[in-house]
């Protein structure tokens, strides 16, 4: 038997946005092959998000992953840590080092979060940018280490996670960012860095042939996610099979490292409309081939595209996963014995441009067992099934048949 998990990265949505006509993306999209998966499968709803934690990607994929956030999740960059290549000791703690796009108001306290992911920056242009953040504001202390895109890391040696609320820079686009900097009396050293960084980053030379291009200059730092070292448990021995992360994000691919997993990377993989969709499928197909017994298929267009507000764009994203991704790996499974888990981890409804904590909707298909399932897959036909995994771990455990 092979296990296939497509995780479409925050595809759920709610019907009130004010773009696509009271459809949900899920329903508004074109998506023949989860749709015929649906009519033979088991759908319905899922709680990924626990009671008392923030619905990040990070617990939401350590749930469906099969592992309780309440037990073993430590922050969220400290996985990230993991996929760059750092090794964290007992006494480090990491944060989340985005570069953004603020508006350029004298003071920083009244600047506004114009871009969480300074316009699609490219990892070449933001590796000097950390570069530069680096030679100014590493020390024994403070260690920048480039990662992908705008996702990059900071280590702090001796550091303390007690830094009150450290606000994700994609729950605030648009707004002032005052009022979302701790004023933790721990994390204002950190407060401190970013604002140096604007005064450093805004004539850097990658930012000024950005601004003359037209696009959006990466003119500070952001900092957030902090955590310390994890621990994980191996997903062979957890489960009894092998396994295989697939993503173009650091985080999904230092979770895959922490749990032992095969983690191959993949040329051209991006987290966006534009990510190497063919090749992550190739590179699935390509762990089957290897002997992994599960391959964890992690898209993050959909997500993206919720915190941008871009409807059509999220619509798109799915309608490409299941043409590309579904459809071909169902024909590339052929008559072989498979199961696939079809889900999100979270909602990133259009509406509000950041991660919900509400339930899920779930597809599982068993080529072996076939069901009477539902017409078409959305969050309404989901939650009608009446069926719910309300521990989030546990739908591992469902797609796999284990107790």
């Amino acid at each position: 038997m092979k296990y296939l998990v497509i995780l479409c990265d925050g595809m759920a949505d709610s019907r009130d946005n004010k773009f696509l006509g009271g459809k949900t993306p899920m329903e508004k999209a074109k998506k023949p092959n989860m749709d015929a998966l649906a009519s033979s499968g088991e759908v319905g709803i899922c709680k990924t998000v626990a009671d008392g934690l923030k619905p990040g990607s990070d617990v939401a994929n350590l749930s469906v992953m099969g592992y309780d956030p309440a037990v073993c999740y430590t922050g969220r960059s400290p996985l990230e840590a993991a996929s760059i290549g750092v090794e964290l000791k007992d006494t480090d703690v990491a944060l989340r080092c985005n570069i953004v796009t603020l508006s350029d108001e004298e003071n920083y306290n009244d600047k506004t979060m114009v871009d969480y992911c300074a316009g699609d920056i490219s990892t070449e242009e933001a590796r000097e940018i950390i570069k530069t953040v680096e030679e100014h504001f590493g020390n024994e202390i403070y260690k920048f280490y480039p990662g992908v895109a705008y996702r990059h890391c900071l280590i702090v040696n001796g550091g303390t996670t007690e830094l009150g609320e450290m606000t994700p820079p994609h729950d605030i686009s648009g707004r002032v960012i005052g009022e979302y900097l701790s004023d933790n009396e721990n994390a204002k050293p950190l407060i401190e860095l970013m604002k140096k960084s604007y005064d450093l980053l805004k004539n850097h030379p990658v930012n000024l042939e950005r601004i003359k291009k037209g696009e959006r200059p990466a003119n500070s730092i952001w900092l957030w996610g902090e955590g310390r070292k994890p621990s994980l448990q191996n997903f062979k021995e957890k489960f009894g099979i092998s396994g295989t992360v697939i993503s173009a994000v650091d985080l999904l691919k230092g979770i895959g490292i922490c749990a032992e997993m095969d983690v191959p990377d993949v040329v051209g993989a991006t987290g966006y409309l534009d990510t190497n969709f063919d090749g992550k499928v190739e590179a699935a197909k390509k762990a089957f081939e290897g002997g992994s017994d599960l391959v964890y298929l992690h898209f993050e267009a959909p997500d993206e595209c919720g915190h941008r507000g871009e409807a059509e764009n999220k619509v798109k994203a799915i309608e490409i996963i299941d043409q590309k991704v579904v459809g071909e790996m169902v024909r590339y499974f052929g008559d072989d014995d498979y199961r696939i888990l079809i889900m999100p981890d979270h909602p990133t409804p259009l509406n509000t441009k950041t991660h919900s904590a509400k339930p899920v909707p779930y597809l599982i298909y068993d080529s072996t067992k076939k069901q009477n399932g539902v017409a078409t897959f959305t969050e309404e036909t989901a939650e009608r099934t009446g069926m719910f995994v309300e521990h989030g771990p546990d739908i591992m455990k469902k797609l796999i048949g284990v107790k």
